[in-house]
């Protein structure tokens, strides 16, 4: 007996570093579910250059599958709180590469475009899947850690994917595609080491079945608007900057790439520390401090006379890429009940992606009346008053969310 129970000890932490691994890995495909793509928007304009309205169509193969993300999350939300998540997260990676690489051979922008939209459904499934998994496996301080990490794991992938896919570009506007296709190497360790959490399949029945309460609603109301607002401005970067660059007279699609990929890598940084950011500054401290270097940063874009500027200013905004999502999924496992993981994540999903769809929609008539740099400003003062308002939150008497086993 003894015998038996210590080569149990040895096999699960191998087994939950396996997990934790395969979970962090398919957290990087998420940065690929459009951005990956950001530096071919002018070649595929160049190659539809004879559609009507091929400046806001070709934007919108980066951003269309948010629209499917956003109404397909809150549906899978609900299916994997009834049916677990494990299968969910396995069909989500098939169609995420089958979908993704179809832009290798689509040959008209409608081709394109409905591929990206079963993208859409695809990245749904396994964002959903992936927020609630992290719920059910992680609690307090420990999730904070793993919440960070991940958000570096995903900077990772946006160096590695953005900057390569800036490359690609130069080579032929379809090559980012090809990267899609990792998804399928991901296949055999979800198989392997994702397994249903206790709660979803033996110990659901017992589960409360209270709602959220007012309070709770109202909070989870303007946690998801803030990450609506979060996106509509922040995807003006991959949305807007390969054209601003090119107004500038700087028309290299790796430049974008780079400059894209070197907010990613000061997010790496800022997330790997976001537990002691969340554990120093509470919730509301984070997002004031990330809306305030996402702010600056599109201050900073909008007075840059040329790329050293750019630069500059993509450094400042990777303090806010790297801590605002975490803190964006943590608050919302802390106001979620155990059995609305599911759809509550589906939710959050849902939220930031129709940020992201509508970002291009709403920013290119702006540009179109302002110009890049005005508009750039205008978002950044937007980003600033949210922060202001996430430091009063902060500084009021009432607390408004609390953690497990930490500080709000």
């Amino acid at each position: 007996m003894p015998a038996r129970k210590n080569a149990s000890l040895a096999v699960r932490p191998a087994s939950e570093f396996g997990r934790n691994a395969t979970l962090l890995s398919v957290s990087t495909l998420t940065i690929m579910s459009g951005a990956t793509i950001s530096a071919s928007l002018p070649g595929i304009a160049a190659r539809f250059s004879d559609m009507p309205n091929v400046e806001l169509l070709s934007r919108l193969v980066l951003t269309l599958p948010a629209l499917f993300i956003a109404v397909f999350s809150p549906i899978a939300g609900l299916v994997i709180d009834r049916h677990g998540r494990k299968p969910m997260l396995v069909a989500g990676l098939v169609f995420f590469a089958l979908a993704g690489c179809s832009g290798l051979v689509a040959d008209s922008l409608t081709g394109l475009l409905i591929g990206r939209a079963i993208l859409g459904i695809a990245v749904g499934g396994i964002m959903t899947t992936g927020t609630a998994l992290v719920g059910d496996y992680f609690a307090g301080p420990a999730r904070d850690r793993y919440m960070g990490l991940q958000q570096a794991f995903v900077g990772i992938g946006g160096t590695i994917f953005l900057t390569g896919g800036g490359f690609l570009a130069e080579l032929h506007w379809r090559a980012p595609f090809l990267i899609y296709a990792l998804a399928f190497l991901l296949l055999p360790a979800a198989l392997l080491f994702i397994r249903e959490p206790v709660r979803t399949v033996a110990g659901q029945a017992a589960m409360p079945r209270d709602g959220l309460g007012p309070r709770r609603v109202m909070l989870l109301a303007i946690l998801l608007a803030g990450a609506i607002f979060n996106m509509l401005c922040f995807y003006m970067i991959p949305t807007q900057l390969p054209f601003y660059l090119k107004s500038m007279g700087l028309e290299a699609p790796s430049l974008a790439g780079m400059a894209i990929g070197l907010g990613q890598l000061v997010g790496i940084v800022a997330s790997l520390v976001f537990a002691r950011f969340r554990q120093a500054f509470g919730v509301m401290g984070v997002f004031a401090l990330a809306f305030g270097s996402m702010g600056s940063a599109f201050v900073l874009l909008s007075f840059a006379e040329g790329y050293n500027g750019i630069l500059f200013a993509m450094a400042v905004s990777g303090i806010g890429m790297g801590t605002i999502m975490p803190n964006f999924a943590g608050a919302a496992m802390m106001i979620a009940p155990p059995h609305l993981r599911g759809r509550i994540s589906g939710l959050l999903v849902a939220s930031i992606f129709s940020g992201q769809f509508l970002s291009p929609i709403l920013s290119q008539p702006a540009i179109g009346l302002n110009g890049f740099a005005a508009t750039y400003a205008l978002a950044g003062v937007a980003m600033l008053v949210a922060a202001f308002a996430s430091l009063a939150a902060r500084l009021t008497p009432r607390i408004p969310l609390r953690a497990e086993g930490g500080r709000s």
